[in-house]
């Protein structure tokens, strides 16, 4: 079989209980993308799946992950748009920001804890602060480096009685900052519910061109002279470095009519200062909860040296 071939066989099998199309169906509207305009195949699957979502009255979400799915625990979860089962303490609940959301709060078990966001429309029974549950088909989600995972229609929900202590799974790195690595500063968000992906060229990889919304990030490199760790900084926690802040850095960027600017300017500010970075690691990066600035090292000038030669 050819690879479009595959893709059509998959998408098929992934739609085949809600919507009335033949695997042949499937695969003449991915040679038309691919071969008459020209779509990667990536983002023809992508169009094609969001076509069947919508004659089907579904959301992503809602679509299972197919059974047999991988009994994770929350350090496992570093991948986005996977289908897990966990078992899992709610540490905490918080009152939700959109009306579309039922339930959203914070879920723990021994390696660590994990953001959790259950939709109104799922129509699943509340989770109770203090309370275990085993939670089957449940999707992660990823957001400036941050893994969550989302409840939604076909999520089962079941109350134990199982006793655990919540871990802690923050880590403390400390270094010279010695880059601030491409995609930092000002940069735009898909401004599509639900969507964060950073935008590439005007495009996001799930719903194409779109208008974005400003935010600001740094991915930063870290270097003690043994290890070097990367770290994110989110909007709050790049403020609290840099001590620009939204509105700043979109001024900057106007008068200037350059968004570069703005990752200039940071890397003028910080570059060769020294750092203790608290926060969880996901994946190869550390993302900055609390950051504080120690005194120079021994010899900063060979830092400056280093960083200025990446």
């Amino acid at each position: 079989m050819s690879d479009l071939s595959d893709t059509a066989q998959e998408i098929h099998d992934e739609f085949s209980e809600h919507v009335d199309a033949t695997v042949d169906d499937v695969e003449e509207r991915l040679q038309t993308l691919v071969t008459e305009y020209k779509v990667p195949v990536d983002e023809a699957r992508r169009s094609v799946e969001n076509h069947y979502l919508d004659e089907a009255g579904l959301d992503r979400d809602d679509l299972a992950g197919g059974g047999g799915n991988e009994t994770v625990q929350v350090e496992d979860v570093d991948e986005p748009e996977q289908w897990v089962d966990l078992t899992a303490k709610v540490v905490e609940l918080w009152e939700p920001r959109s009306d579309s959301v039922g339930q959203v709060g914070l879920l723990g078990d021994p390696t660590g804890t994990i953001k959790f966001t259950k939709w109104a429309k799922s129509d699943l029974a509340n989770l109770e602060e203090g309370k275990t549950y085993r939670l089957g088909n449940v999707v992660t989600d990823e957001y400036q480096g941050r893994y969550s995972v989302k409840l939604n229609k076909t999520t089962s929900i079941e109350e134990v009685d199982e006793e655990f202590e919540v871990g802690d799974n923050e880590d403390e790195v400390e270094g010279a900052l010695v880059d601030i690595q491409s995609g930092s500063g000002l940069i735009k968000r898909c401004p599509n519910e639900d969507c964060t992906r950073v935008l590439q060229n005007g495009r996001c990889s799930e719903h194409g061109e779109v208008e974005g919304e400003f935010d600001l990030r740094i991915k930063a490199v870290l270097d003690d002279g043994r290890d070097v760790h990367e770290v994110i900084f989110d909007e709050e926690a790049t403020e609290a470095l840099t001590g620009i802040d939204l509105e700043s850095a979109k001024q900057m960027a106007k008068d200037a009519l350059d968004t570069t600017v703005v990752a200039d300017e940071m890397r003028d500010s910080v570059l060769g200062r020294y750092y203790r970075v608290t926060g969880p690691t996901f994946g190869r990066y550390v993302l900055a909860n609390d950051t504080e600035e120690l005194d120079a090292p021994a010899d900063p000038e060979a830092v400056l040296i280093k960083a200025r030669s990446m």
